[in-house]
C-alpha cells in the first residue's frame, strides 16, 4: 500500500521570499539527500514526499511541491552518479547541492551539520520521478492563499498555521495522496 509524508522545511526556506531549497532538489529529477532522515528512511519506492515552505513573518506558507519516490542509493553512489547535486558554493556564493560527502565518502567542508549526526544522514538517498512543483509566480500565489485551507480540509483539523495541522511532518495515506497531487495539478492547470 503507498504512504507518503508532508513536512515543512526549515524557518526561513522559501523558493520566492527566503533561501533558496537545496534539499530536497525539486527540478525534473528530485532528490532528496541529507534533510529528514526520518522520512528517507521510511519511504519505498512507489511512496510519495510533499513539503511546505519554511516560516517567514509575514508570508504565508505554501505547498512548495512533491515528487513520487524512484529508488534509494547510498550517498557514494549519488556522488558518482549525480555530480550536479554534489555540495557547492555557486558564481553567486550561495550553498548548493545536496549530496554532502566529499569524493572520499567523508563530510565535505561546506557541511556544517554536526559531526556526530553524518553517518544517519548519508543514508538513503532518495531519487524521485513525477515532480509536480508550485514554481511560477501565479502557482505560488494562489499555493499560499490556498495551503491553509487546503491542509485542514486534508487532515480535518484546524490549526492557525502549517505546524498547526501537521507538526514538522505527517504521513499521508492514499486519499490524501491523490487530493495533494490532484490540488497541486488544479492550480498548475488553472491559469
Amino acid at each position: 500500500m503507498r504512504k507518503g509524508y508532508i513536512y515543512i522545511t526549515s524557518s526561513g526556506y522559501d523558493p520566492e521570499k527566503g533561501k533558496s531549497l537545496n534539499d530536497p532538489y525539486l527540478g525534473r529529477r528530485p532528490t532528496l539527500g541529507a534533510c529528514m532522515t526520518n522520512i528517507r528512511n521510511w519511504v519505498a519506492p512507489g511512496d510519495e514526499i510533499y513539503l511546505v515552505s519554511g516560516k517567514i513573518k509575514g508570508v504565508p506558507q505554501f505547498i512548495v511541491g512533491g515528487f513520487e519516490v524512484d529508488k534509494k542509493i547510498d550517498a557514494m553512489t549519488a556522488y558518482r552518479t549525480l555530480p550536479e547535486h554534489r555540495l557547492r558554493l555557486n558564481s553567486e556564493g550561495k550553498l548548493i547541492g545536496n549530496i554532502i560527502i566529499d569524493s572520499k565518502g567523508h563530510q565535505h567542508l561546506l557541511d556544517t551539520h554536526e559531526a556526530a549526526s553524518f553517518a544517519r544522514r548519508i543514508e538513503n538517498y532518495v531519487i524521485g520521478r513525477d515532480p509536480v512543483v508550485l514554481a511560477l509566480p501565479h502557482e505560488i500565489k494562489k499555493g499560499r492563499e490556498e495551503t491553509l485551507y487546503f491542509l485542514r480540509d486534508l487532515f480535518r483539523k484546524d490549526g492557525a498555521s502549517p505546524y498547526d495541522i501537521l507538526g514538522r511532518a505527517s504521513k499521508l495515506d492514499e486519499r490524501q495522496l491523490k487530493e495533494v497531487r490532484d490540488w497541486l495539478y488544479s492550480i498548475k492547470t488553472s491559469h
